[in-house]
C-alpha cells in the first residue's frame, strides 16, 4: 500500500468508530475543537498527526496509539552499556566515544604567571 492509501485507511478506520458510536461530525469536531472540514480531510487521509490523537481521545480509543506503536526497552545488553544515559540519537557506525573522558579545549587550568581571575565568583 502507498503512504497515502494508508492514510486514507486510517481515516475509513477512524470515520467507522465514530459511526459506531453515533456521534455526527459536527459533535465531534466540536469536542476536538476543530471544523468538520478539517475532521474530513483527516479521514480522507490528510491532516495533522495531534488532530488524530484528539479524535482517539474524544473516541475513548487513545489506547489504541499503544497498539499501533507499542513502547519497546532497549536489550538488557544495550541498557547495560547505557547505564543510565538516555540515548538522544543513533549512529550510523559505533565508534569510540572518547570526546567524553577528555577535557574540552575551552576548559584549561591558568597558566603560570596568570591569576586566574576572570572577574567571576564560581
Amino acid at each position: 500500500m502507498t503512504d497515502s492509501a494508508i492514510a486514507a485507511e486510517i481515516g475509513r478506520r477512524l470515520e467507522q468508530l465514530r459511526l459506531e458510536r453515533n456521534i455526527t461530525q459536527q459533535a465531534l469536531a466540536d469536542e476536538v475543537g476543530i471544523t468538520p472540514k478539517t475532521y474530513r480531510q483527516l479521514i480522507q487521509g490528510g491532516g495533522k498527526f495531534e488532530t488524530l490523537i484528539g479524535i482517539l481521545r474524544a473516541l475513548g480509543e487513545l489506547e489504541r496509539l499503544d497498539q499501533f506503536i507499542p513502547e519497546t526497552p532497549f536489550s538488557p545488553i544495550e541498557q547495560l552499556r547505557l547505564q543510565g544515559r538516555r540515548r538522544q540519537r543513533a549512529s550510523g557506525a559505533h565508534a569510540n566515544d572518547t570526546a567524553n573522558d577528555t577535557m574540552s579545549d575551552s576548559v584549561r587550568e591558568p597558566a603560570a604567571g596568570e591569576s586566574g581571575d576572570d572577574g567571576m565568583d564560581w
